[in-house]
């Protein structure tokens, strides 16, 4: 598929917004110019600092100008690309950075051809993203680092906290199955006693790299302290979950973790609940909780779930 690409510095491009696009009628609606569409971003744009609102408030206003079918952003920091629309077999793509700082991909589409003119409005446009752009990825950055723990790139306590509940209310609303499962690491003290705690914290983000490969990208795992982890399983019920389980437990038991070299067993014992209508947030943990214990007292290495 045809694609052009662009890369655009902020600090370095040249920026061309007094130029007009060819002006357009669309179901009636009065003629829209770049002009127009420039002072609508700059107002607009800035009214958010959730980035995905500000990228579509950007879609919309190309849409509006240019006919624009789709807008992809990817951003390394990014699990997954923001989409709004749907792509087109035209497209032009722009690399944006700012003072030296990467601000993400942006790709537009559209089912016709790109003329010169209307990429140097695009061009022009992108100088009002700018700033509402950095500041959404700054916003996202400090949420991050308060929801995250700092180690393991898990999701923390208060994450936790936030996920279950609402993803309980949502469970109890629309009727589909949800689960969790805790997870502790075997054994991990004498890992911190005979290895010392750097190799205890590499040992960690070994087991929650290999979790996460695991999961879907709809799942959660979370940190709940030491060596012990939460998996939220939405719509997955207590047969699927201990399907999950017992994936994580023998990818764990199959990870190959060394120290200088030497290579280092490690297991995980795991138990799991499902939600019931009478649960909350502490119930349900604490089941799943108690079944992580029975585990441990029943030889570690294995997963106890719902009887």
């Amino acid at each position: 598929m045809p694609v052009q690409g662009n890369t655009i510095d902020f600090d370095l491009a040249r920026v061309k917004l007094g130029q007009t696009c060819s002006q357009r009628r669309r179901n009636g609606k009065p003629n829209i110019t770049l002009q127009d569409t420039r002072r609508e971003l700059t107002q607009t744009l800035q009214t958010s600092l959730e980035l995905e609102r500000v990228l579509g408030m950007f879609y919309d206003a190309l849409r509006e100008l240019l006919y624009i079918d789709g807008l992809e952003y990817r951003h390394t920091g990014a699990a997954s690309p923001i989409l709004h629309g749907h792509y087109g077999i035209h497209r032009c793509s722009y690399r944006m950075s700012h003072a030296g700082d990467y601000l993400g991909e942006l790709q537009l589409s559209r089912q016709t051809r790109f003329d010169e003119a209307e990429l140097v409005s695009i061009e022009g446009l992108l100088a009002t993203l700018l700033f509402p752009l950095r500041n959404a990825l700054l916003y996202r950055e400090a949420l991050t680092c308060a929801l995250n723990d700092a180690l393991t790139g898990a999701g923390n306590r208060l994450a936790l906290n936030q996920n279950l509940e609402r993803d309980i209310r949502s469970s109890k609303r629309s009727g589909q199955p949800l689960s969790l499962l805790v997870l502790d690491v075997d054994h991990f003290k004498s890992v911190n006693d005979n290895y010392g705690h750097a190799y205890g914290d590499e040992a960690l983000k070994a087991v929650v790299d290999c979790v996460t490969a695991t999961l879907r990208n709809v799942d959660g795992l979370y940190r709940l302290g030491g060596e012990e982890f939460v998996v939220l399983l939405n719509n997955t019920d207590a047969d699927a979950c201990n399907l999950v389980a017992e994936r994580i437990r023998q990818s764990i038991e199959q990870l190959q973790f060394q120290i200088d070299g030497q290579p280092l067993p490690m297991t995980a014992s795991l138990g799991h609940a499902t939600l019931r209508p009478t649960d909350d947030a502490r119930s349900l943990l604490d089941r799943a909780d108690q079944r992580m214990y029975a585990a441990k007292r029943n030889g570690r290495n294995q997963v106890v779930g719902e009887e």
